[in-house]
């Protein structure tokens, strides 16, 4: 794959021919090592081809082919999930309800600065 992906790149960078040389400088420049067997290999498998038409037909091939970004799906249940949130949000206020008795219960008899006095007549 990264032998075709530099060859692309020479291409796509105006070398219309690229050869072993230029594929394996490309390579090295991102230190990866490159197979001249393989190198010679795929020289020879697209010597005279254009390279935007083998993508193209390649694209061809594959276009009916799911590729992921699917997305979607998964749709049902919303009346299940509407009245879950319904009854997450009743609980919520009925826990609201709750501490806010806790703090009125609580009076003003609090010793918030330690002297003891328990807040005394301030409020």
């Amino acid at each position: 794959m990264k032998h075709v992906t530099a060859y692309t790149l020479l291409v796509l960078g105006g070398k219309a021919q690229p050869t072993v040389e230029d594929l394996k400088e490309v390579l090295s420049s991102v230190d990866s090592e490159a197979d001249e067997a393989q190198l010679s290999a795929l020289l020879g498998d697209l010597e005279g081809k254009d390279i935007a038409s083998l993508i193209d037909s390649g694209l061809e091939k594959i276009k009916d082919i799911p590729i992921g970004g699917g997305g979607g799906g998964g749709g049902g249940g919303g009346a299940v999930a509407a009245a879950g949130d319904g009854a997450a949000a009743a609980d919520e206020e009925k826990k609201e309800e709750e501490e806010e008795e806790e703090e009125i219960d609580m009076g003003g008899g609090m010793d918030m600065f330690g002297d003891g006095d328990g807040g005394g007549d301030d409020y």
